[in-house]
C-alpha cells in the first residue's frame, strides 16, 4: 500500500515540478538572474526550435507522468505487469532530462559569458525521477 500512495504522490508531484525553478541565469553578473522552470523551457524554446521543445516536453513532462500513471494501472492490477520494461524505459527517459539540463548549465559555465546558477527545481525534479526508479523497482513481482 505504501508504494500506491509514493507513486500516486508522484503523479502530483511532477506537475508541481514542471513550474521550479531549475536554473537561474543572467547575463551579467550584477544584474538579477532570471528563473528557467520546465515550462518557462518549453514555452522558450517553442519559439525558436518547436522540434526540440517537443523532445524536452516528452523528456521531461510526457515520460515521468505516463510511467507513473502506467504503474498505478500495474499497481492497482489495471494493466498486467508485463507492462514493467516499458515503465522503466520511461523511466530512463524521465532521467534523461535530469541529463541533459545539467549538460545545458556545464556547457553555459564553460562558456563563461553570463552566469547561471543550478536552481533547487533541479533537485526536487532529479528526487522525484529517482524515487519514481526506485518504485517501479520495488513494485517488480518476486
Amino acid at each position: 500500500m505504501t508504494l500506491k500512495l509514493v507513486n500516486f504522490a508522484l503523479l502530483i508531484g511532477f506537475p508541481i515540478s514542471w513550474f521550479l525553478p531549475l536554473a537561474h541565469a543572467g547575463l551579467l553578473p550584477f544584474f538579477d538572474l532570471d528563473s528557467i522552470s520546465v515550462i518557462s523551457g518549453v514555452l522558450a524554446l517553442w519559439e525558436k526550435d518547436i522540434l526540440l521543445a517537443i523532445v524536452v516536453a516528452l523528456f521531461a513532462m510526457v515520460a515521468p507522468v505516463l510511467k507513473t500513471a502506467l504503474l498505478s494501472a500495474v499497481q492497482f492490477r489495471l494493466v498486467k505487469p508485463r507492462a514493467l520494461p516499458l515503465i522503466e524505459i520511461l523511466g530512463k527517459l524521465a532521467m534523461a532530462d535530469v541529463f541533459l539540463i545539467a549538460i545545458y548549465i556545464m556547457i553555459a559555465k564553460g562558456i563563461g559569458v553570463g552566469r547561471i546558477e543550478v536552481g533547487w527545481g533541479l533537485y526536487v525534479f532529479t528526487a522525484l525521477v529517482l524515487i519514481s526508479i526506485a518504485v517501479t523497482h520495488m513494485s517488480k513481482p518476486k
